[in-house]
């Protein structure tokens, strides 16, 4: 089950990049982040209040990082967005961790949900 006090908030935020070691370099040189890799394609970052990953499994977006929710439960978050408006980008699927969906938003941003719970 997820942490207490976090359903339905910001958790996490994703970017999508060409070279995880450049933007550890970078981000850890300006920002003072610490890492933590899993495997060659995601390290998590932290800034010492919230976490976010670089990940190279999937294409570098414009427009910004992926922004990533918490939910304990996918399935009635996703009707959720649905009745509210909300398209449903890419269906549920499993990573080490846990699993999530995306979703684009009525202005066209594209964001993410996910949760630990089986």
């Amino acid at each position: 089950m997820g942490i207490q006090g976090r359903d339905r908030q910001i958790d996490n935020i994703e970017f999508n990049v060409v070279d995880i070691a450049r933007s550890k370099a970078f981000y850890g040189s300006v920002f003072d982040w610490t890492f933590i890799d899993y495997g060659p394609t995601y390290s998590e970052f932290s800034d010492g209040r919230m976490t976010g990953g670089f990940t190279t499994g999937e294409p570098v977006r414009t427009g910004g990082p992926l922004i990533i929710l918490y939910a304990q439960d996918l399935e009635s978050t996703a009707l959720r967005l649905k009745a509210a408006g909300a398209t449903i980008s890419r269906e549920v699927f499993s990573f080490p961790g846990g699993r999530r969906f995306h979703f684009i938003d009525p202005d066209g941003y594209e964001l993410a949900v996910w949760s630990d719970a089986p």
